[in-house]
């Protein structure tokens, strides 16, 4: 008896002529959805950043399409021809290596010049790193700001986090095997020992998930292996209290807009500060200079 149920049928209805940003698996095969495979499917032309790799993704589910690559060093070549494709009405799906195009890829470069043109084009969402990561590191994900790759020396990735440290936001990175610790290590040193998460190989067989203290994870023996793609996300930072001295500069500008109730409404929101203090005290600055 088979393990698996047989794959869908399918679907046999038209693809609109555009551009199609299809998201591919980022490890387990089984990872892509079933419209991704339809458009797969109807596609002209299959553009992707690396050929050998979505040439075996085609094969696992039975397509055959003409492929090419589009990649940093192929994008003058390839890009004026996908254009020309899609000018005359044909039906171009862009793929990745793994996840979703155009986040850290180069096909941002070819949906832009398409939308510039006025060209259909339609994202097929459906894997990404970066959200498989948010969800399973256990920290905020109101609000998370994606940064991509770190620069690769330790001055400009240091200098890179140092711009990054004020944001009240878990932070997402991407990084290869082979920089992650000192990538992790520059971590620590910036952010301190906020809580954090390091993602292996999502989906693949070898998944592997850590969490703990950015510090912790700087000295963890289990990411001495480094083979494999990470994702890295940081925790917010506490947010400190503010100060008096705070308080009164943002009821100085406020004052300079609205009456004593509002502006203290408006600073206490800000803030997090009781109304009724600022209130007392806007009527005392609004006293002092009157």
């Amino acid at each position: 008896m088979s393990r698996h149920p047989p794959p869908p049928a399918l679907s046999d209805a038209p693809l609109a002529p555009g551009l199609y940003l299809v998201a591919t698996p980022i490890g387990n095969l089984r990872d892509i959805t079933l419209r991704a495979l339809d458009v797969l499917a109807a596609a002209d032309l299959v553009l992707a950043e690396d050929t050998r790799v979505a040439g075996k993704l085609l094969s696992a589910y039975g397509l055959n399409k003409p492929l090419e690559r589009y990649d940093e060093h192929s994008a003058e070549r390839a890009g004026p021809k996908a254009l020309a494709r899609l000018r005359e009405g044909g039906r171009v799906a862009l793929v990745s290596d793994a996840g979703t195009p155009l986040v850290s890829d180069p096909g941002y470069r070819l949906a832009k010049e398409a939308i510039a043109e006025h060209l259909p084009v339609f994202p097929i969402p459906g894997a990404s790193a970066l959200l498989a990561g948010l969800t399973v590191a256990g920290l905020p994900t109101d609000r998370f700001l994606f940064a991509g790759f770190p620069p690769p020396k330790s001055a400009a990735r240091r200098a890179a986090f140092e711009e990054l440290a004020g944001y009240r936001a878990t932070l997402v990175f991407f990084e290869g095997g082979s920089r992650v610790a000192d990538s992790l290590a520059d971590m620590a040193a910036v952010f301190g020992p906020r809580e954090a998460c390091v993602c292996r190989e999502l989906t693949k067989l070898y998944e592997t998930v850590l969490r703990g203290p950015l510090d912790a994870l700087a000295e963890d023996p289990r990411l001495e292996e480094t083979r494999g793609e990470f994702v890295i996300l940081v925790g917010p930072g506490r947010e400190e209290a503010a100060t008096a001295e705070d308080a009164d500069r943002a009821l100085t500008d406020a004052l300079s807009r609205l009456k004593p109730a509002d502006a203290a409404a408006e600073v206490a929101k800000a803030l997090g500060l009781p109304r009724r203090d600022l209130y007392r005290r806007a009527m005392e600055l609004k006293g002092a200079k009157g």
